[in-house]
């Protein structure tokens, strides 16, 4: 243990004696994640539509009224005909287009239904998707009242259906609150796996290398050693960035920070061996980078914080499985916003118990102790 205290000693010396380094593991991870939890939002606003009213009721002018009203939309337009506004559609100059018929209002009086059309501009995607949601959802709730108004009391309220919405774990529907859990759990993840990339690579083009190895010391405490500084380092930013979140984005943390911080420490093991696991084959810092940012993107892409890990082909959630990201998160979700227990992370911590294992035992077998 003497020799290992040693090893994380002159760690911690060449930590902070690297200036750039120390900036880029404590003030530039905190700067992203505010940023980050600020900007990175799945939320539509301001979905531009046309309006192509065929009616002029005073039904068709009550919709209208209720979608220019709705902070979601912005009516881009009022247009004669369905060519004029699909001509504007071409011109990407509106998300959605909403024709409304010449007979819309008298239909309801006639007790018949009435058809809206709804043109999604679908280039994006999620925009068109979500906009229509939203549009669907003010023409329901117009729909519901109109019944209302013209048949009081009628069928349609007798067996109608009233939906009552309870948002649990994040009653405002805040995406800071989702996002920066995740976001934190990311970074302190993906900083650690790119320093401990350039570790032994750096010691090998300093030359430092070679006096390490004529040394009596074995391979696993070296490792050990390179790896329990940085784990420290990951800790901090973790500790750092949560009371970033209590205090900038007002975020309730409902779990056990001991049980958030226990599971932390198991995920950076693991996302620590494989830093290691890398610099081990790569002979620049350049190189090392270079793989380790291979495995960040697909790391990033797989890991659930943008795109929900169910929504993908079911060949693909098993490489989740491998990807520490994609537990940390889910983890730092389910502890920080639902309060979640032991029982409820313990597939994620048998999964990563096995990754650490795996990567760590890797990184001390591939490690070369030459002299």
């Amino acid at each position: 243990m003497r020799t290992l205290s040693f090893i994380v000693q002159k760690e911690f010396i060449q930590i902070f004696r690297n200036k750039p380094i120390l900036f880029m593991m404590t003030v530039l991870p905190i700067i992203q994640l505010i940023v980050l939890a600020s900007a990175a939002s799945n939320e539509v606003k301001d979905v531009r539509v046309v309006i192509v009213d065929m009616d002029y009721s005073e039904s068709s002018r009550d919709l209208v009224s209720r979608i220019n009203y709705n902070d979601r939309f912005i009516i881009a337009a009022f247009s004669k005909s369905k060519a004029e506004a699909e001509g504007i559609m071409q011109r990407d100059e509106t998300d959605l287009i909403l024709e409304i018929p010449a007979d819309f209002e008298q239909k309801f009086i006639r007790k018949e239904r009435p058809e809206l059309q709804i043109l999604a501009n679908s280039i994006n995607g999620q925009q068109a998707t979500l906009g229509t949601g939203y549009l669907r959802s003010v023409i329901g709730m117009f729909n519901a009242d109109l019944t209302e108004a013209v048949m009081p009391g009628g069928s349609y309220r007798s067996g109608s259906t009233r939906i009552s919405v309870r948002n649990w774990y994040n009653p405002e529907l805040s995406y800071s609150d989702f996002m920066v859990p995740g976001i934190l759990a990311e970074l302190a993840a993906l900083l650690t796996i790119v320093l401990t990339a350039m570790n032994v690579v750096r010691e090998r083009e300093m030359g430092t290398i070679e006096q390490i190895n004529v040394t009596p010391i074995k391979k696993w405490e070296l490792i050990t050693g390179k790896l329990i500084p940085f784990l420290c380092v990951g800790l901090v930013l973790l500790s750092v960035g949560l009371l970033v979140g209590r205090l900038v984005f007002q975020i309730q943390y409902q779990g056990s920070l001991i049980l958030m911080f226990g599971y932390a420490i198991l995920n950076l093991v693991a996302v620590l061996g494989l830093g290691l696991l890398i610099s081990n084959f790569a002979d620049t810092q350049q190189q090392a980078i270079f793989v380790a940012f291979f495995f960040v993107l697909v790391f990033i892409l797989m890991c659930g914080l943008f795109t929900p890990i169910e929504s993908m082909p079911t060949w693909a959630q098993y490489f989740t499985i491998p990807n520490p990201l994609a537990h940390i998160i889910s983890v730092s979700r389910k502890i920080l916003l639902k309060g979640s227990g032991l029982s409820d992370i313990k597939m994620e911590i048998i999964y990563t118990f096995g990754l650490a294992v795996t990567f760590n035992s890797l990184a001390i077998y591939t490690y070369k102790k030459q002299t």
